[in-house]
């Protein structure tokens, strides 16, 4: 028998006594995550998240995630096209949902039919610039790197492969979200535990598409020969379009997101570039977690909330009342003029008590 088969034989009854060994000693072989459960999870496209429990198992896993690289021409507005640079195919990337102290497990994967060098900085993850100094994959490479979520909330991630090819990548929709649960699941301002009945991921993307000397938008045969022109435009700090989830329309007529009264909503929004706010146009958040920490206390009832650039940030609201909610950007001209606006569709028995309609409209009586 060769040497390298016998040793190949014996790993399982090695990898046996180190476990014993360890035992004996005090040392939990669980903190290696080469001996813990791997859970295949997989992707799925915005507004929805890929399949998991609120509460974590008792000990870690190690989640592995695959990401294939895809650029892509995408039509973001009647007529108006941009060389997409995503994660999987969609704006934004895939949502990736871990719990604290999880290993992340990532594949990433850049197909020869893309031009560009790429990476992932997950802004999760501690050391090696959020792994993109390990992940950095040209045409035809793939890479696998794995990190320990430490810290619970919500994460963005992104391309950063260096330079000016940073935000060139990030505002070509290059961008995600990872969330990180509390292993006990989330919990309210009393610190008492909250489970809700559907999540929604929401994430606005600002494009800079430049134009020629008759104001139409430019269209490029290949990614990196519009960048020149985009440069230009996002220097200007003027987006040309700020939509939801990557297009105009991508949450509002047949797309509008659907709830019913009494579901308490998950709702997980981000901005990559630059600083927003968010609104529920007939609604509230019960509980929003600032910054996107799950470690720190919710705050209570906001009526807009923020979200810095380069943040992801979670509130939950119980529907109440049955009809046509507005999510949007309360920038109103960025919401309305732009388009940064989404639809939630709720069924369910109207409650007077909450809101009623005393008189229909009426001319105004004139005084005697």
């Amino acid at each position: 028998m060769k040497k390298s088969a016998y040793i190949l034989k014996k790993i399982p009854v090695l990898m046996t006594v180190v476990v014993i060994l360890g035992s004996t000693f005090g040392i939990n072989a669980q903190d290696n995550p080469d001996y813990l459960k791997r859970i295949k999870q997989e992707m799925v496209a915005p507004p929805f998240l890929p399949e998991f429990d609120q509460v974590g198992p008792k000990e870690p896993v190690v989640v592995e995630i695959e990401l294939t690289i895809e650029e892509k021409k995408l039509e973001i507005a009647p007529g108006v096209f941009i060389w997409a640079m995503t994660f999987d195919g969609s704006v934004p990337g895939p949502m990736i949902v871990v719990h604290e102290n999880d290993y992340v497990e990532l594949t990433l994967i850049n197909p020869e039919s893309n031009s560009l060098q790429h990476n992932i900085d997950f802004h999760a993850a501690t050391g090696a610039m959020g792994g993109g100094d390990l992940t950095v994959v040209n045409p035809g490479e793939e890479v696998t790197m794995r990190f320990k979520a430490t810290k619970s909330g919500t994460f963005v991630y992104h391309c950063a492969p260096g330079g000016m090819m940073v935000p060139l990548h990030v505002v070509s929709g290059m961008n995600g979200v990872i969330m990180v649960l509390p292993r006990e699941g989330l919990t309210d301002n009393l610190g008492e535990p909250v489970t809700f009945d559907k999540a929604f991921y929401v994430v606005e993307q600002d494009y800079y598409i430049p134009t020629d000397e008759g104001g139409d938008y430019k269209e490029y045969d290949f990614p990196s020969e519009g960048f020149g022109d985009m440069m230009e435009v996002f220097r200007s700090l003027t987006p040309s379009h700020i939509v939801f989830n990557g297009v105009e329309g991508a949450l509002t007529g047949e797309n509008a997101l659907r709830a019913e009264v009494g579901d308490k909503v998950l709702f997980v929004s981000a901005q990559a570039n630059r600083d927003t706010r968010m609104h529920l146009i007939g609604g509230h958040a019960d509980l929003v977690w600032n910054g996107g920490s799950f470690g720190d206390k919710p705050s209570t009832n906001y009526e807009t909330w923020a979200i810095p650039g380069g943040a992801a940030v979670p509130m939950l609201y119980e529907f109440k009342q049955p009809g046509t909610y507005a999510y949007v950007n309360h920038n109103l001209i960025e919401a309305m003029s732009f388009g940064a606006v989404g639809i939630v569709e709720v069924e369910g028995e109207w409650n007077d008590d909450l809101m009623k309609q005393i008189s229909e409209p009426k001319k105004i009586e004139k005084k005697k």
